[in-house]
């Protein structure tokens, strides 16, 4: 299985640094790396992982411990796969047995003053992004016969589709990196505890959750209505020094090569609702605000037959998925209704057709599609150019059409820059649907892919129901979509909202917003837009308080968003030096780690010493007490309207030919098959 950790360690470097310039992307297994042909002198001790959804947002925190116990000090370096729409707000590194938070800094700078530090010999840590893969980690030292301790913490919206939610933890990576492939090889092993536990508390009452792959999982409610998720493996937590040492407890061996999905359900029957949530610390200053809208599912079906174009990555890369995606996409087939028509495009080193054209989703058809599609494997380079200009043409105008694109996304064959494939959407009038294979895939071109054509972008973990996903894009384009969308507010002063551009709203999705706001009062927020050629709105009052502190995260939420729309300009545009810029600025005030920008911790008297001011200190300060307050039951400061009567999309709600397949696929009756080989492999390996 190829997988890769959430902090795993990338490189392991000795006092004289033979290895100490190198920097890879991904690689081929989870745990501590060296290069291959040398054996691992560290290894992880605990992993431990603490996730709150609330409100919105998910914030994770993970810290984790690993041990040298040789003779020589060390550097690690080593990353883990970039969670989708994840805002990285802290950096930590214990020095003499403290924490030290990371300061923000351009990243050429933060490298620069890493380096100076190391070669003193005094204790630093740097935090870089690699690209779209990996958050890439350096720590000097680890001290001979010693252990040293880190922690990252992060922040991304929690999104509903279809009534569902969906909170992916990353640790398989998606095998695209050849190079460090051959290069590294892995200790996937936690020696100590393995521990993860997440707290589930919105304002929308949850019917069920459901963890897929992790049989020891335990899932338990409150009273008050919160769920918790709880993975450990049994062993004894550390101890302070002086205390006594529990004796460790028996527990299965954990291992860091499988995604961590909780799904949960909201309950049938809620109404269309409209959620804002406020940060302004002073009455004087600048406030900040996310809304949230979860419409009715009053969208109308479409009514005929419609065309279906699928293109599937089926290169090397995909090996261990190919078969999964083509049994799901199979089943999807057979669901179609007699009036739809299909194609399938396959590529790898080019594009190949297994239909001809479009052909009639009869019984006969399909078959015969099927039984072709069960002797395809996966081998070859990645031109997705190629199938993707292949499954751009040939549309009917006089038709309803959807394309459907799954893949890793890591063009290596053919035209691989992202000004290419732009260049070859634009102008189409088609909804690209993309599925986002893997961890390491390149989701940013992806997502801009789809945003440019009105579409929407999914990503997929191993451990997904693949049939589920394709399903649920099949459903989306089985109604009309709510286009052209505004949102205005009246009777408060608003501005630098974004996403700047909103794409189109699809049965069973949110629309999430971020801006800015002055001074306070009552206010009309509406969100208006076309639904097939008729005008759509949903409107309430909500206040705008002077003064609001519960939720000092959604800061980094708006600047988070603020920069992806600055690459999404550059994506489209080129490159700008005004704009790159514009997201190096807005990362240094709120702390965040991007392409631009790195986290540096130094001992506590080096930041003065390079003139670094401790201001991602007193933010994450602030947003931990913050949490603290949350936490002791504290009243949300969320507002909710209900901006229709009627109720909001729920999975399996929907007419349509896919519509009672997906009530089946997520009605939480257990394990696919193909899930369940991989949990008995799994077993049989341990």
């Amino acid at each position: 299985m190829r997988t890769s950790a959430l902090f795993r360690t990338m490189c392991l470097v000795g006092a004289a640094g033979l290895f100490g310039a190198v920097t890879v992307g991904t690689a081929d297994a989870a745990g501590l790396l060296t290069p291959k042909g040398s054996q691992s002198p560290l290894q992880i001790v605990d992993h431990e992982v603490d996730v709150i959804v609330e409100d919105g947002y998910a914030i994770t925190t993970i810290e984790q411990t690993f041990a040298n116990p040789g003779a020589t000090d060390l550097e690690a370096i080593y990353a883990f796969p970039v969670p989708i729409e994840a805002a990285v707000a802290e950096f930590t590194y214990w020095i003499d047995g403290q924490p030290v938070v990371a300061e923000v800094l351009p990243r050429d700078d933060a490298r620069r003053a890493y380096e100076q530090e190391k070669a003193a010999g005094r204790e630093t840590a740097l935090a870089e992004q690699h690209e779209h893969m990996t958050f890439n980690m350096n720590v000097w030292p680890v001290r001979a016969n010693s252990d040293v301790r880190v922690r990252m913490s992060y922040i991304q919206p929690a999104r509903l589709d279809t009534g569902v939610g969906r909170y992916l933890y990353p640790l398989e990576d998606g095998g695209v990196d050849e190079v460090a492939k051959s290069f590294w090889t892995a200790d996937a092993i936690v020696h100590g505890r393995f521990r993860f536990e997440l707290r589930l508390h919105v304002d929308y009452p949850v019917e069920a959750v459901r963890v897929p792959d992790h049989a020891n999982a335990t899932v338990t409610q409150t009273p008050e209505g919160a769920w918790h998720v709880t993975i450990d493996n049994g062993v004894a937590p550390p101890v302070a020094e002086g205390e006594t040492t529990p004796a460790a407890q028996p527990g299965p061996v954990a291992s860091l090569d499988t995604d961590v999905l909780v799904y949960w359900r909201q309950a049938e029957g809620l109404p269309g609702q409209a959620d804002l949530l406020m940060h302004k610390a002073d009455s004087a200053g600048t406030g900040t605000f996310m809304l949230t809208l979860t419409p009715s599912d009053d969208l109308p079906l479409i009514t005929g037959g419609r065309d279906w174009t699928f293109i599937v990555d089926r290169s090397g890369s995909m090996d261990s998925k190919i078969a999964t995606v083509l049994h799901g996409l199979s089943d999807g087939l057979q669901k179609l209704t007699p009036q739809d028509r299909y194609r399938i495009i396959l590529f790898n080193d080019g594009a190949q057709t297994v239909t001809s054209g479009f052909e009639q989703a009869t019984p006969e058809n399909v078959n015969r599609t099927v039984a072709a599609l069960r002797r395809v494997g996966a081998d070859g380079g990645t031109n997705l150019f190629a199938g993707l200009q292949t499954g751009l043409q040939g549309h009917d105008a006089d038709r309803s059409s959807g394309v459907i694109l799954i893949t890793d996304g890591v063009a290596n064959v053919g035209p691989v820059e992202n000004r290419d494939f732009l260049n070859l959407i634009a102008n189409k009038d088609v909804r690209l649907f993309t599925v986002i294979m893997g961890n390491s895939a390149n989701t940013p071109l992806l997502g801009h892919l789809a945003a440019a054509s009105n579409g929407v972008a999914t990503q997929v973990s191993n451990g997904d129901d693949i049939l589920g996903v394709v399903t649920m894009a099949m459903s989306k384009l089985n109604f009309h979509a709510m286009n052209q969308l505004q949102v205005e507010i009246d009777g408060v002063q608003v501005g630098d909202l974004t996403p700047v551009e909103l794409s189109s709203l699809y049965r069973g999705q949110q629309l999430i917003v971020f801006g800015h706001y002055w001074g306070g009062g009552e206010a009309q927020v509406t969100v208006r837009g076309n639904v097939a050629g008729t005008e759509r709105d949903y409107s309430g009052t909500f206040t705008f308080p002077d003064t609001v502190t519960t939720h000092p995260e959604i800061e980094r939420l708006w600047a988070y968003s603020a920069i992806e729309d600055g690459m999404r300009r550059t994506a489209m545009l080129g490159e700008n030096a005004d704009t790159r810029q514009n997201m190096t600025d807005i990362a240094l005030e709120y702390g965040l780690l991007t392409p631009f920008t790195s986290m540096l911790v130094l001992r506590e008297d080096q930041f003065a010493a390079h003139g670094i001011e401790r201001r991602n200190e007193q933010r994450v300060a602030v947003e931990t007490a913050a949490r603290g307050s949350r936490s002791q039951a504290q009243p949300s400061q969320q507002q909710t309207v209900v901006v229709s009567n009627s109720p909001r999309s729920h999975v399996g709600q929907g007419s349509g030919p896919v519509g009672p397949l997906f009530a089946a696929l997520i009605a939480w009756l257990g394990l696919t098959k193909a899930r369940a080989r991989r949990r008995e492999q799994a077993v049989a390996v341990a």
